[in-house]
């Protein structure tokens, strides 16, 4: 496959990923956490996952993820917190959704773009 041809299957995976996701009901994952990534442009191009009813993002297709884009808890006070990755620090607390998946854009990792076919070996 050419790259082009690799950036479009790429892309078909992460849109097929995403409206799953966004028909997903609240068994599985918070559909205001899922509505509010897929509402910013630059989380939209990468793979949606769930572990544990978080939002997990990766920037390539297949598996092992990538594993480096900030994850969003929701507080058991209200609000949200922020994490480079679990357990591995914390970039802050907000009160809203929108402005937790804004923090996670300010934090994607250098040259984040759309995610890429392969895994995180393929970076």
């Amino acid at each position: 496959m050419t790259d082009s041809e690799n950036s479009l299957k790429a892309a078909e995976i992460v849109t097929e990923r995403w409206e799953e996701f966004l028909g997903f009901g609240g068994d599985v994952i918070d559909p205001a956490m899922v509505r509010a990534a897929y509402a910013e442009p630059r989380l939209r191009v990468l793979l949606p996952g769930v572990s544990h009813g978080i939002l997990c993002l990766s920037r390539c297709t297949g598996y092992p993820a990538s594993q480096d884009v900030p994850l969003v808890y929701p507080l058991a006070a209200g609000g949200f917190q922020v994490t480079v990755r679990a357990g591995e620090g914390v970039l802050g607390e907000v009160a809203t959704l929108a402005e937790a998946f804004a923090m996670v854009v300010a934090n994607l990792p250098e040259g984040c773009g759309p995610a890429v076919l392969g895994t995180k070996d393929d970076l």
